[in-house]
């Protein structure tokens, strides 16, 4: 017979699942039975927020869905916010859950994990969530959720099922699967672009998250229009070293003067949000007035105005522009003048303290070459989320853009390391917010993960503590001490350096490397 429990590794296996990060626990135990037997990997996280985050670091350098394993209640109550930051940067994640006996559900007889309604409250957090409540739902569950991540927005999905059911027979359940294309562009839609663009005179491109997987199709339009190429700070690694990019923040002035005189923009995969476009609250920034925008979620096109809204993947829809528009459109609309000068002044308008932190990120760059650089919410992570031009398509991320979680980087850097083997991944990280999910270190290490852990130790919340001071209030709270990084490191069986200054950055990096197992480097900031 086989249960419930292995027939969903049997499916995860056949959407390409090939790892899971996950805590068994006794809800969980039939998740486990036909695990032992699979393809699939299982990786242990020493807390479930590790999991989830491990996950969403999985997904975002892989490109498919990261998914965890958690127990009911307090397991997946220490998910939730992993799957919020998932959420706010579009990232597709499936936690499956367990959840008490069918009969006890919305009872309130006190079993152990029990909540008043765990679907309910995921269903806060989660795009969707289900409840398994007899085998037959399980493939259309697992399939709702892979067509989500496919042909929409994606985001987290939880599937949670009760642990009765997990045990049932399920025999006789179907095991093939099939995903759904891409979403096309309306060609009616396509041709009115490619003539609004045809008008332009200052065209131009911002590209967001949506856009990292059309590298080739961006470039591809951008020179057939001689339009320089924004990219918020989800999109670096586009157009790396191109003369038309502009790898710098719209919430800076330089970059929203050059959207402000554009008189055609066309936006690929971005929401326009704060984080962005306005990080620093002034108001300076306007939805540009013709606008052309581009997003695989209808919901997202509809909450800001444009002159034409494109439903479709923009990798799909780029390349129709490109072919419509066609080289008779080519002209000089001075676009690599108009991205240089931005660059130059976006660059000087963060400042000497802010520069020397983006030149910090830049020798991890160039250390490693095609390296993947996963950030958490730290000075040198928030610089280059201003103004940082990366060498890969997809690879800098970090939580400091969406919701913002501290203590992102450790977990989603080996969930990254995971995703790709032989590619070198880097977590850049605070002394604060590498405290938040320290103990995730050790998996690295379980993993076979060499990851390179560079900790930013400004002695605290130093970004908090400015962030006071420059509204007259007595800095409180932001000052507790670190730990001494490099004995944790060696009770963690884990190599580490102190270095004091970030001008040694590169020759430790490279050290790190050579070693091809975890490491940590700690910068002594004054």
């Amino acid at each position: 017979m086989m249960t419930l429990g292995e027939a969903l590794i049997r499916l995860l296996e056949a959407y390409g699942v090939d790892t899971v990060f996950g805590i068994p626990g006794v809800h969980t135990v039939e998740l486990y039975r036909g695990l032992a037997g699979s393809k699939i990997r299982h990786v242990t996280p020493r807390h479930e927020q590790g999991a989830a985050f491990m996950a969403d670091g999985y997904a975002r350098a892989s490109g498919r869905p990261g998914v965890a394993f958690v127990i009911t209640g307090p397991g997946l109550t220490n998910a939730i916010t992993a799957m919020a930051q998932a959420r706010a940067d579009s990232v597709p994640m499936l936690v499956i859950s367990g959840v008490n006996a069918t009969a006890t559900l919305g009872k309130g007889l006190g079993y152990l994990h029990e909540l008043p309604d765990q679907r309910g409250m995921m269903e806060k957090v989660a795009l969707s969530s289900v409840r398994i409540t007899k085998p037959d739902e399980l493939p259309g569950a697992l399939a709702r959720a892979f067509a989500l991540f496919a042909s929409s927005r994606p985001g987290p999905v939880h599937i949670e099922v009760p642990i009765d059911v997990m045990a049932l027979p399920a025999d006789n359940l179907a095991f093939g699967v099939a995903g759904p294309p891409p979403a096309k562009p309306d060609h009616a839609l396509i041709a009115k672009a490619a003539q609004l663009i045809a008008s332009a005179q200052r065209p131009l491109i911002l590209a967001g998250g949506g856009a990292k997987t059309s590298n080739a199709e961006l470039m591809r339009l951008a020179e057939l229009l001689d339009a320089p190429v924004v990219q918020t700070a989800n999109a670096r690694g586009l157009m790396h070293g191109h003369k038309l990019a502009v790898p710098a923040s719209p919430s800076l002035k330089a970059v929203r003067e050059l959207m402000a005189d554009a008189d055609v923009v066309i936006a690929a995969g971005t929401e326009f949000g704060p984080t962005d476009y306005d990080m620093y609250a002034d108001g300076g920034f306007v939805v540009p007035p013709a606008l052309i925008r581009i997003d695989i979620d209808a919901a997202q096109l509809k909450r800001r105005p444009s002159t034409i809204a494109i439903q479709a993947d923009c990798r799909t829809a780029l390349a129709a522009l490109c072919d419509t528009v066609g080289t008779a459109s080519t002209s000089d609309h001075s676009g690599a003048e108009r991205a240089r000068s931005t660059r130059d002044a976006a660059f000087a308008e963060i400042g000497p303290a802010m520069q020397a932190q983006v030149r910090a990120v830049e020798h991890i760059r160039d250390a490693l070459p095609g390296s993947l650089i996963v950030g958490d919410s730290t000075q040198p992570v928030y610089a280059a989320n201003l103004y940082y031009d990366h060498d890969r398509p997809g690879g800098w991320f970090n939580a400091a853009t969406g919701f913002g979680a501290l203590g992102y980087g450790p977990p989603a850097a080996i969930g990254a390391a995971t995703a790709l083997p032989g590619v070198p991944v880097v977590c850049l990280a605070g002394d604060g917010g590498f405290q938040f999910t320290l103990p995730e270190i050790a998996v690295a290490t379980d993993a076979r993960a060499p990851v390179i852990f560079v900790i930013w130790n400004n002695r605290g919340y130093r970004e908090i503590e400015t962030s006071m001071r420059d509204v007259g209030v007595e800095p409180v709270g932001v000052s507790p001490a670190p730990p001494d990084f490099i004995k944790l490191a060696a009770a963690y069986g884990i190599a580490a350096e102190r270095l004091s200054s970030a001008d040694e950055l590169s020759a430790a990096l490279t050290r790190a490397h050579a070693k091809r197992h975890p490491c940590i480097i700690e910068i002594a900031i004054e």
